[in-house]
């Protein structure tokens, strides 16, 4: 009987405690925040240079309450990115943009961007580390999957590596009767959050944050390609088409590798693009060479793109332009291809996207229905420009490659922007002495 007694004592002592642990364990998971709601403050503990470069990159500053170009835009086409219940103006539907631009946000079908810090952060360390498998842009109904729209997602992190640890598992179950538990000890080892338990470090309490290994995604241009391949609109019409362009380049190299390299043993997460002047300056090879001949100075501009992709790419009013000067002894300008924008006076020398309305003339993104010229460098081009100078006086000719984010036309549209957002940028120069007779 007192046997009895016990056993049922201990009975109801394991199922309360069972009880007690599971409603724990239940609020435990309704009080914790979904993966996508983690801010990269708490990655910022550990990964402390990594999240400076990423504060610093245009992934961190891609939404409207950041980046001043996308934000002109998008008060435009939506509306306040403060306000909840936003919907794009002509076609009445969720805004697009959010898939690329504020992910976090998209998941949650919400457009008040500053409801919460991840939201806010844009293209923030879980909106790429939680993309598990890219399923292309081209969805099966036809219609273009763009953004978080064109992957499947995990609730947990994505690496390109992970932490394998099955092997030293084993190796350790095979001579512990206790479950091949490993001593975390060895080494230098520190508490490491993507192994499923949250952890303190430095006083600051950090989630589990489970990390899986993904090394097709991760380390290949799969990344890119939901946000930073083709874009439609609405009459079909690319805007803009870097993924295209990489693919028909017939590169093997990924992405990562000229925008994530590895330097001093970290990726870097900067993710330089087109607002990188250090970037831009290493995309085109740029030199000038002059001879005089006669009463002229021969001049050929020799370009070659260093790029899988065409150069300028991404937004289609990105566009570039050369100005080709030649000066006198004291400095002074004695010629050069054009008194202002080369775009009208010296079309050679103007790269662009060019978009077009029925009849063939210049219309902007919304309204194109077909392509226009196109003058950008495609991937791996070279080409080269010829001019004849006059002689008369001349003992330098210098020539200049400039990068724009904006048409003009934008720059007088939208006045407020920065200026280091719509002055040109120099992205290189060369210049050769003349010899006089």
């Amino acid at each position: 009987m007192r046997l009895t007694l016990a056993r049922l004592s201990i009975s109801l002592g394991l199922a309360l405690t069972v009880t007690i642990f599971s409603t724990a364990v239940v609020q435990a998971e309704e009080a914790a925040e979904p993966i996508h709601k983690v801010s990269s403050e708490v990655c910022q503990t550990c990964h402390e240079e990594i999240y400076r470069q990423w504060k610093g990159s245009m992934h961190a500053n891609s939404t409207a309450l950041s980046d001043p170009i996308h934000g002109a835009f998008y008060q435009m086409e939506v509306g306040d990115p403060r306000a909840e219940g936003q919907v794009h103006k002509k076609s009445g539907t969720f805004p697009i943009c959010l898939q690329c631009h504020a992910p976090n946000a998209a998941r949650d079908q919400t457009t008040k961007l500053d409801a919460h810090v991840a939201y806010s952060e844009g293209v923030n360390c879980v909106a790429c580390h939680t993309l598990q498998k890219y399923n292309g842009i081209q969805g099966e109904d036809g219609k273009m999957r763009l953004g978080l729209k064109a992957y499947e997602l995990s609730d947990n992190l994505q690496g390109p590596a992970a932490f394998p640890r099955g092997l030293q598992q084993l190796a350790a179950a095979s001579d512990d009767l206790f479950g091949g538990a490993i001593d975390e000890s060895a080494g230098s080892q520190k508490p490491n959050p993507h192994l499923g338990e949250p952890v303190e470090i430095d006083g600051i309490e950090i989630p589990a944050l489970t990390m899986e290994a993904s090394p097709i995604l991760m380390k290949t241009s799969d990344a890119c390609m939901g946000c930073h391949d083709q874009r439609n609109n609405p009459q079909n019409v690319p805007l803009c088409a870097t993924g295209n362009e990489f693919i028909e380049s017939g590169s093997k190299v990924a992405c990562q590798s000229c925008h994530m390299p590895v330097s001093g043993g970290l990726v870097d997460h900067s993710m330089g693009g087109g607002h990188s002047p250090e970037m831009l300056k290493r995309a085109v090879v740029f030199d000038v060479q002059s001879t005089r001949e006669g009463d002229l100075i021969k001049t050929k501009i020799f370009m070659q793109n260093a790029q899988p992709h065409s150069i300028p790419t991404g937004a289609p009013f990105r566009n570039m332009f050369i100005k080709l000067t030649a000066y006198d002894e004291q400095g002074e300008i004695v010629w050069q291809n054009a008194a202002g924008h080369p775009s009208k006076d010296d079309p050679q020398a103007y790269f662009h996207y060019g978009l077009a309305d029925d009849k063939g003339m210049p219309a902007p993104p919304p309204t194109a229905t077909q392509l226009g010229n196109d003058t950008r460098l495609k991937p791996h081009e070279t080409r080269e420009l010829l001019y004849e100078i006059p002689a008369d006086g001349v003992v330098l000719v210098r020539g200049e490659l400039y990068y724009n984010l904006l048409w003009q036309s934008l720059v007088e549209k939208f006045k407020d922007l920065p200026t280091e957002l719509t002055e040109p940028v120099l992205m290189a120069a060369a210049e050769q002495r003349i010899d006089t007779p």
